[in-house]
């Protein structure tokens, strides 16, 4: 069995209607979106030789992200405004703790709102200083 760090990463759809405040572009009005979420994690494998096991990344990120936003109106969930770097910094709140340890930590995520527009949040900009 090695001992390299691993990064793997699971891709998940959720549906969500919003409105932009403070906006005046067509983002102002109500719509909607097929969010893309990519999470990514980093860590040593285990005795199986997994970071972490797939199922189990999938029942967090259900249990904690997809049960609360999908087929959701995001305006009624949230008290700030719904933009893409928002809702990355709220899900890396909710994902965080859930997932690391002393062995695998939530390294990156990626939230795509269209097919060509999308955000990044990584560890160590999430952890480093405003």
């Amino acid at each position: 069995m090695h001992n390299k760090t691993i990064d793997v990463t699971k891709i998940f759809t959720f549906d969500s209607a919003h409105k932009l405040d403070h906006y005046e572009g067509d983002c102002k009005y109500l719509h909607g979106h097929t969010y893309k979420l990519e999470v990514t994690l980093r860590g040593k494998v285990d005795f199986r030789g997994m970071v972490m096991d797939f199922n189990d990344l999938k029942s967090i990120v259900k249990e904690k992200v997809l049960n609360k936003l999908d087929h959701r109106y995001l305006n009624d969930i949230f008290d700030f405004n719904t933009t893409c770097e928002n809702m990355l910094v709220w899900i890396f709140q909710e994902l965080d703790e859930a997932i690391s340890d002393d062995r695998v930590k939530l390294q990156k995520l990626v939230l795509w709102e269209t097919p060509t527009s999308f955000g990044t949040l990584e560890r160590d900009q999430y952890y480093a200083e405003s």
